[in-house]
């Protein structure tokens, strides 16, 4: 492949997506790879009792939608239900299953239901509007916010009083954050840190915490995967051959591309794509740029889109002085996740 051509191939950098507020509500359901998330299928890591512990929690947690059981008279031989907080967060490190176990609270709740990512929510919020936004998801039974973002002091305040007036006409809310600039630390996400940011809301909220390593890390190897400049373009080249339907940019292209377009709408820049295939892969210096590759790779993580990619490896993306700063656990996450798109191995749980 010379210096400036491409595979035949589409571009993600000529799709200019558009989203509404009712198109992101109806989004707002669990990633396809936990589409059949259970208790049952999580699986818990012996070396690490607490995630079986919180398998038992969540569980209960659930029962609390389920009609009380008759007992006889006076009550006599009615097993008597846990009480539960309306609110639950799952606190723990990235790749301990936090997300699986979030889905798996998802199906068990009755509808009308809805699960997303904080900046979905926020989203919906810029879309329709903040009453608007109350008046579509009052009367839920949950809501489910994975990745709730505590370093936008103003969304997160947006998001309280949006999950306040929700609590108040009785939602379930579930939980799980990424940590505020000033937390660092090997992957953990801390409690203390979610419920002081969210403030009013604390009181409504148990903590159910989940130790252990990033499964990502003990099922795949430790390095992106990176092919040569020839390799990516016959790849990409014997892909399309198959009927699937495949990407090639350039890395610093869709760098500057997804400037252009707002996260919420980064579902819809990969929708109907099968494989990614990226070339040139660069490192990345501007903070900026980082977080929105960051969110990038979370939505094609989520909709399951390998990648192919030439250059630097997708695991040193994020140079070092990013890796040891405010934002360290997103990167390194990210990271993680980079590792298993470019690996082929996508493991059944987050």
């Amino acid at each position: 492949m010379t210096a400036n051509a491409l595979p035949a191939a589409d571009r993600l950098t000529e799709v200019t997506p558009s989203i509404t507020g009712r198109e992101i509500a109806a989004e707002l359901v669990p990633p396809p790879q936990f589409h059949t998330a259970t208790f049952d299928s999580y699986r818990p890591d012996k070396e690490f009792p607490s995630q079986a512990s919180a398998v038992q929690t969540l569980r209960s947690f659930a029962r609390t939608w389920e009609p009380p059981q008759p007992g006889g008279f006076f009550g006599w031989g009615r097993k008597k239900q846990v009480e539960h907080k309306p609110g639950v967060y799952l606190d723990g490190g990235f790749g301990v299953g936090k997300t699986h176990l979030l889905a798996a609270l998802w199906h068990e709740a009755p509808a009308p239901k809805y699960f997303g990512t904080f900046i979905e929510y926020t989203a919906l919020v810029g879309a329709l509007g903040f009453q608007p936004t109350i008046d579509l998801l009052r009367g839920s039974k949950l809501i489910c916010i994975d990745e709730f973002e505590l370093d936008d002091p103003g969304d997160t305040m947006m998001m309280t009083r949006l999950l306040g007036a929700l609590v108040g006409s009785g939602t379930r809310i579930a939980a799980t954050s990424n940590t505020p600039p000033q937390a660092l630390g090997e992957g953990r996400f801390a409690a203390s840190d979610f419920l002081r940011e969210i403030q009013s809301l604390s009181s409504h909220f148990e903590t159910v915490r989940i130790d252990g390593l990033d499964y990502r890390r003990r099922d795949v190897s430790g390095t992106a995967a990176s092919v040569d400049d020839d390799t990516l373009a016959r790849t990409v080249s014997a892909i399309s051959a198959r009927g699937e339907h495949v990407t090639a940019d350039r890395f610093r292209d869709v760098v500057d591309h997804l400037a252009t377009v707002h996260p919420s709408k980064y579902v819809k820049l990969i929708a109907g794509v099968d494989v990614i295939a990226l070339a040139d892969v660069q490192q990345l210096h501007d903070q900026m740029e980082a977080l929105r590759f960051v969110a990038f790779i979370d939505r094609v993580y989520d909709a399951e889109i390998p990648i192919i990619a030439s250059g630097v490896p997708l695991n040193d993306v994020f140079d070092e002085e990013m890796l040891q700063g405010g934002y360290r656990k997103k990167y390194l996450r990210a990271t993680s996740r980079l590792i298993a798109l470019t690996a082929g191995e996508l493991p059944p749980h987050d």
